[in-house]
């Protein structure tokens, strides 16, 4: 498949273009900032397409759309409507409204559609969906992921990120849809939420000037038709934290650390014991490459982190 980048506003998107450069031809990119532009082009040698229009009217069969997420309904329509099909960094877009309109646009144009859920097919995560639906831990009654990094208190994130025009939001919107998207996947869509978001990082030398414009530490907490509670929690100001993802039921939990997995249930005698994990899946950039999508990062995967994250910030 002949691609194209479409903004290379997201973090991601050298990684996107990297793994498309292997088995793919990348026939070019489009970038409105000529700083980002500039960025890009020192690691990659791709020519820049001068506008919109001139991606849209080449030859490329996909798209693997970066651009900040405030743009993205107006740009994935687009792409649809020419007959593109599309990949894009999560979120899809920044309300339930718009992404109506996207998926109308890739319905018309019958075009592929892939969302970049990544954690879905990692083999710890698989491990911990598998447990929390075989019925080993009775009715699953609390689930809690946990994925921080350092990112601004270290400085290594870009000044743009803490836009709020331009993400939405800060710390959950990009780093918490990985927990909002896995905590749906377990439990499917809360009925309500409440949310506890602060500016902790106060580093003038590793901040934006408009850092206190969006969250740097950030915590929701949701419940379910059924009586199930889900936490997710996220940062950028945690340096070390690990990944955890862990279900619990009436008969038994299961618990995620980095990538080791330990279960407690009546099958184990009530010892924790580390499971054997399974060989992971391709990655959704690697699924919409080779034109085999998996169920999981589609449109409704898509629309419902969009519902969870409006819930979260309207808390």
């Amino acid at each position: 498949m002949k691609v194209a980048i479409f903004g290379v506003w997201h973090v991601h998107a050298t990684d996107y273009t990297k793994a498309a450069m292997k088995e793919n031809e990348v026939i070019g990119f489009y970038e409105r900032d000529d700083a980002l532009a500039a960025a890009f082009l020192e690691k990659h040698a791709i020519p820049r397409f001068s506008t919109p229009e001139d991606l849209l009217a080449s030859e490329a069969e996909g798209v693997i759309v970066c651009s900040a997420t405030c743009d993205h309904a107006e740009d994935i329509i687009r792409i649809a409507n020419a007959k593109k099909h599309i990949f894009t960094e999560k979120v899809l877009a920044l309300t339930s409204d718009d992404c109506a309109r996207i998926e109308r646009a890739i319905a018309e144009n019958g075009v592929r559609f892939t969302i970049s859920l990544v954690h879905k097919y990692r083999a710890a995560r698989m491990a911990v969906k598998q447990i929390a639906d075989s019925g080993e831990l009775g009715r699953i009654n609390y689930v809690r992921f946990r994925n921080c990094h350092s990112g601004s208190t270290a400085g290594w994130l870009p000044p743009h990120f803490y836009n709020q025009r331009e993400c939405g939001g800060g710390a959950m919107i990009d780093l918490g849809a990985h927990g909002m998207y896995l905590i749906h996947w377990l439990l499917g869509m809360p009925v309500s939420a409440a949310s506890t978001f602060t500016v902790c990082c106060q580093n003038p030398d590793t901040v934006a000037t408009n850092k206190d414009m969006v969250e740097d530490n950030a915590v929701t907490v949701m419940n379910f038709e059924d009586g199930a509670i889900a936490i997710n929690e996220t940062g950028f100001v945690s340096g070390g934290s690990p990944v955890v993802f862990e279900a619990h039921g009436e008969l038994g939990s299961v618990r995620m650390e980095n990538e080791r997995v330990y279960k407690r249930s009546k099958a184990t005698d009530g010892k924790s014991v580390e499971v054997e994990l399974g060989d992971a899946l391709p990655s959704p950039i690697q699924q919409f490459l080779d034109g085999k999508p998996l169920p999981g990062c589609g449109i409704e995967e898509a629309k419902a982190l969009t519902r969870m994250m409006e819930m979260a910030y309207r808390a």
